[in-house]
């Protein structure tokens, strides 16, 4: 399943492909608490990188933790404009996962990981397509524990 958000306009957009991880344990969602809000564990592709290569350093990253990536649960693009890089265009795809043991403290600053409830993270993430992959993986994950 694959969803774009926004309008695309007459304008150069950069690009920007990323790979997140989508942890589910029972009725929380393991997500990354910054400064701005919540967010999926994940970021965008280096050069050379694969979508499970990228999640795994990132979540090294941001949470210290390594990682069973598993399947794909669906993709989002945006038409939008950021504060430094005008337009903008994130496509990124969103992996169900396991978090398996913390291995080091994270690099990032201001990252913490937190597990919350799914009624108290619905739409509650700071990207709105975040928001749509994570209900995207939490029906999935409802149909597989009926």
């Amino acid at each position: 399943m694959h969803r774009i958000f926004g309008s695309k306009t007459d304008a150069p957009y950069y690009t920007r492909k990323g790979a997140y991880l989508i942890p589910v344990n029972n009725t929380k969602i393991g997500v990354v608490k910054t400064p701005k809000g919540f967010f999926l564990l994940g970021g965008g592709l280096e050069a050379g990188e694969t979508d499970e290569q990228c999640i795994q350093r990132e979540c090294r990253e941001e949470a210290g933790f390594e990682v069973a990536v598993g399947d794909l649960v669906c993709s989002a693009e945006a038409y939008t404009s950021h504060p430094k890089l005008g337009y903008f265009h994130p496509v990124q795809h969103y992996y169900k996962g396991t978090l398996l043991s913390q291995t080091q403290a994270p690099i990032e600053k201001y990252h913490e990981l937190v597990w919350i409830e799914y009624s108290e993270l619905r739409n509650n993430l700071f990207v709105e397509m975040q928001n749509w992959a994570v209900e995207q993986c939490w029906m999935s994950h409802q149909a597989e524990n009926r």
